[in-house]
């Protein structure tokens, strides 16, 4: 662990440092790495730099994002927890919250629940995203959901688990490939804006997140 070469403050986002140009989290299990991340020390206090070309995340604050739906207390409704990068940071953020890891994949679940063991507020749940009935009675409550799926009708997915537990809030991680790899993701991103507002909810932000992430973009939305 090291120290880092300027002093980390607050960015204004709940639970998000800033040293220079990196950002970090204040780690809920110091002396754990997630993914190789640098570990940094200041004032009694363990932070985890948080890479932006591994979270989208990182990459959608980085590229001057400002809607940040995350308090200390919210419950959050992550689709697609991979082996538990981003949704590790998402534990630090909200340190009295919840955070619903829901994963498809037996391999990196595994992973996953290595991350989770270490983490009171992780919940992993092997499950799909698309059949939200099956994950309705693990969910307390989904303050935000924050979907990063590689399949078609991501936005569609996205809508209905916002109806479905009725959250305020929402980040949808695009990915242009998974719906089409043929078509320009600009056009994609903008029929999943559509999507959205025909749903009924309201689109609060979208960024491109070039250069940490190729055809991807993430669309923060609300409900009315």
């Amino acid at each position: 662990m090291g120290e880092a070469k300027q002093r980390i403050v607050p960015t204004g986002f709940p639970g998000v440092f800033r040293s220079g140009d990196m950002l970090l989290t204040k780690s809920l299990a110091p002396g754990t790495k997630v993914y190789g991340e640098r570990l940094f020390s200041q004032e009694g206090e363990e932070y985890r730099e948080w890479v932006p070309d591994r979270s989208k995340l990182s990459a959608y604050l980085r590229r001057g994002g400002s809607r940040f739906p995350f308090r200390p207390d919210s419950h959050v409704l992550y689709l697609g927890a991979s082996s538990g990068t981003t949704p590790s940071h998402v534990s630090d953020i909200v340190p009295q919250g919840r955070v619903y890891c829901v994963e498809i994949s037996p391999r990196m679940f595994r992973d996953l629940v290595g991350v989770c063991e270490r983490r009171p507020n992780m919940m992993p749940i092997l499950g799909d995203a698309t059949k939200l009935d099956d994950l309705a009675f693990l969910v307390e409550r989904a303050d935000v959901v924050y979907q990063d799926v590689a399949q078609r009708n991501q936005a569609g997915i996205f809508a209905k688990a916002m109806k479905r537990f009725s959250a305020p809030y929402g980040m949808l991680a695009v990915k242009a490939r998974s719906e089409d790899v043929a078509r320009e993701p600009m056009m994609i991103f903008h029929e999943a804006e559509v999507l959205l507002r025909k749903e009924g909810l309201t689109v609060l932000e979208i960024i491109d997140l070039e250069p940490f992430e190729k055809d991807h973009a993430m669309i923060v939305a609300g409900r009315p």
